[in-house]
């Protein structure tokens, strides 16, 4: 799983709003739940004075390894971002797509509550949540015909990526579990590792995603301690509305 994110999932779109909010809350910064260094890294090239925290240290290897193959190197933590505890406070920090992975609100919650403990006064969390209503092949999963013929089959074909050291890796997906009371969803990922012609790995993975709502993580961010909040749509710094696909919440201690 770590090489499939580190290799292949790549995209940034939210650099330039991630970028001003560290011009405007300031350094130092810390991505929670940063995984093999995707946001991380291009901001570790640009001088930005960022740590990064994740539960997996198979995903923290490749993102070490990589920083260290152009001569950088940062603080990188192996903690699980409901429970983290760091030797020093932070003026911006945020948590992109990773917010509602840790199994139970109440962790979300507390991931909340740390990120309030971590910062500066003044500073200022990102947080963002998928707006599902706003995406049909999601949206249908909350139905009680679709959810009647859970858990789904496995795809028929994997998706098939080629490796920098010339395997592949192949993928399958399904959704095991919707639950519309509890607000959740329960997904499954299956990955081999083919070199040569010949599979070396293997793993299944279950992920569990809490879905969100804007009020509701309000809510939880006054709970968590935090003031002033605002609601911007899709990286743009604009106002959310109900047409973006993506809700961030700059909320600011103090």
């Amino acid at each position: 799983m770590a090489e499939y994110w580190s290799e292949f999932v790549k995209d940034t779109p939210q650099l330039p709003f991630l970028r001003a909010a560290i011009e405007q809350y300031g350094r130092p910064v810390l991505d929670v739940g940063c995984g093999t260094g995707r946001l991380l890294l291009p901001l570790l090239r640009e001088g930005v004075e960022i740590d990064g925290v994740d539960l997996s240290a198979d995903m923290l290897s490749h993102c070490r390894r990589k920083a260290a193959s152009e001569g950088l190197s940062t603080n990188l933590y192996t903690q699980p971002m409901h429970a983290y505890s760091l030797p020093r406070k932070y003026r911006t920090i945020y948590m992109i797509d990773s917010f509602g992975l840790v199994r139970s609100r109440q962790y979300d919650l507390q991931a909340l509550q740390r990120a309030h403990d971590h910062l500066e006064d003044g500073g200022a969390l990102l947080v963002n949540i998928y707006a599902s209503y706003n995406d049909p092949g999601d949206w249908r999963m909350w139905l009680k015909e679709y959810r009647d013929k859970l858990p789904a089959n496995w795809m028929e074909q994997p998706d098939i990526e080629h490796t920098s050291d010339g395997g592949e890796i192949r993928s399958w997906f399904r959704t095991l579990r919707v639950d519309p009371l509890e607000q959740y969803k329960l997904m499954e990922v299956r990955l081999e590792k083919w070199m040569h012609g010949q599979r070396v790995d293997e793993a299944r993975y279950s992920l569990r995603e809490n879905v969100y709502c804007q009020s509701e993580v309000l809510l939880m961010l006054q709970l968590a301690g935090f003031g002033e909040v605002t609601v911007s749509g899709d990286y743009t710094g604009e106002p959310a509305t109900s047409e973006h696909k993506d809700l961030i919440f700059t909320a600011v201690r103090g």
